[in-house]
């Protein structure tokens, strides 16, 4: 297993906008939520729907804006009623003018996600009208419903940034990390990229006390030249911790490892994180065991964790779980299949390859070159190199896919480009022999030469043949290039 570098933390802030439709998590805590409403939202939280719903129609009929608030709710969403958009409007419209909140922005965000032009527009003016006086949520709902396209169709970016500041300027924190996504890249628009106002934002919002932006603000400020900024990233990785943020520990650890070399303390990290069930703080535990680093080693114990870690829903420990199956005397290869499946569905490309080739291999019964192909594809979309030789490989003979020699051209070209070394060689011997393309032996014997150097001894064979098929001037023209491609670039 590969050695777990400090990374940054992406921001999960969700996009309200996109939660008309969502689980039950009013933004706006009511002063009603005791007594038989509190009942009524717990048995909705936890599933009970139809309980929930037939209570909160009771209570509905004494006028409490909670309780049309969860009617609302369930008709929007199909949640203990049947699905209605007049009816949740209604419901909607009932809470809001007894002061719930929640229920105003859903019901402008029903309108405006409608296709009738005067709907829109009264959502529009809803939304605007609260943000008058509570710019906090309903600028930042502005903000994401303009980065989104709803207002008017187009996505307008600096519509977004200009409510998000408002929110933020009011207060929001969540607005913080919405700006924080968005000069990180998150969401596109790469000319607002902007590293420094990102950590302003992520900044801000931990300072407001939001704590989805402790561990980001600490994973950012680790990596920093500066003794004094890193201390104080540590600090924010703490805090996290201490308010129950998982993946702090996994941070933590990580920074414990590679910058300070200290295995014992890093292990002791994950394992803490491992044992509140963080998933990747499993892995690395699993990574410390196997390899004995930092601590005794215990491969039995080792595997434990990462089944642990697969079965927390971890692709990584599924395909480290497959390789070590692999690794056995007597391979189970039914079990590799469902890891490197699980795997590949969470668009691991090595897993994707693994997979592929496990299915052109007759280790489960047969082999089946349509299903390897279709992973291949995937996995080649990622700009795997392997996957693209593979890929390729199916191309040139025509297997489990339609015969396509220019794709297999561009695909080995591709992994050539990456420096695989079996690619490097196929596209020597396409240029040899003239496989879907006019013989270039001096390309060829380029090719070779470079594939040698790459490390695959399989070139060996096909630079002999050329060299005697080569008169003098194509011998030259070959090594020139050979010497041009193979110098260092100025960047390295």
């Amino acid at each position: 297993m590969k050695s777990m570098p400090v990374r940054l933390v992406l921001l999960v802030t969700p996009l309200l906008a996109s939660l008309v439709v969502g689980q039950l998590e009013p933004g706006v805590p009511q002063a009603t939520q005791e007594g038989p409403m509190a009942k009524i939202l717990a048995d909705f939280r936890n599933g009970d729907h139809a309980e929930a719903v037939e209570a909160a129609a009771k209570l509905a009929e004494q006028g409490d804006p909670d309780a049309f608030f969860v009617l609302g709710f369930a008709a929007e969403t199909g949640q203990g009623a049947p699905l209605s958009r007049e009816k949740a409007l209604e419901f909607y419209q009932r809470a809001a003018e007894g002061g719930h909140l929640e229920s105003k922005y859903r019901r402008a965000l029903i309108l405006l996600h409608s296709a009738d032009a005067d709907e829109k527009k009264q959502g529009r003016a809803a939304l605007e009208a609260a943000a008058e006086s509570e710019p906090g949520m309903a600028g930042r709902i502005l903000g994401e419903a303009w980065l989104q396209g709803v207002v008017d169709g187009d996505r307008d970016v600096d519509q977004a940034i200009d409510w998000w500041i408002r929110s933020s300027e009011s207060g929001d924190s969540t607005s913080d990390l919405l700006l924080a996504r968005l000069y990180s890249g998150e969401f596109g628009f790469p000319e607002k990229n902007d590293p420094e106002k990102a950590l302003q934002h992520i900044r801000k919002a931990a300072e407001r006390g939001n704590l989805g932006a402790y561990v980001p603000l600490g994973s950012r400020l680790i990596e920093s030249d500066e003794k004094s900024t890193r201390e104080e990233g540590l600090k924010w990785l703490h805090k996290g911790i201490e308010n129950g943020q998982t993946l702090g520990f996994l941070l933590l650890g990580a920074y414990q490892e590679t910058q300070e070399k200290d295995l014992e303390s890093a292990y002791q990290t994950f394992l803490t994180g491992a044992e509140n069930g963080q998933p990747d703080c499993m892995l690395a535990v699993a990574r410390f065991l196997i390899k004995g680093q930092g601590i005794g080693k215990n491969e039995a114990a080792g595997v434990e964790w990462l089944e642990k870690s697969a079965e927390a829903g971890n692709a990584h420990a599924h395909l480290e779980l497959a390789g070590m199956l692999g690794g056995r005397e007597k391979p189970d290869q039914s079990a590799i299949h469902q890891h490197l499946l699980f795997a590949a569905k969470a668009d691991l490309p090595m897993a994707q390859n693994a997979l592929a080739l496990l299915y052109l291999a007759d280790d489960l019964g047969g082999s089946d070159p349509v299903a390897a192909a279709a992973w291949l594809l995937r996995a080649s979309k990622s700009g795997f190199a392997a996957a693209q030789f593979n890929l390729a490989a199916l191309y040139e003979k025509g297997l489990g896919i339609e015969q396509n020699l220019p794709l297999a051209t561009d695909l080995y070209s591709q992994a050539a480009g990456q420096g695989h070394a079996q690619a490097t060689t196929a596209l020597a011997r396409m240029h040899a022999f003239g496989v879907g393309m006019k013989p270039d032996l001096s390309r060829a014997w380029t090719l070779a030469k470079i594939a040698i150097d790459r490390g695959d001894a399989n070139a060996s064979k096909l630079l002999e043949t050329l060299d005697g098929q080569l008169t003098g001037d194509q011998l030259e023209t070959a090594k020139a290039d050979y010497k041009r491609l193979s110098a260092p670039s100025h960047d390295d």
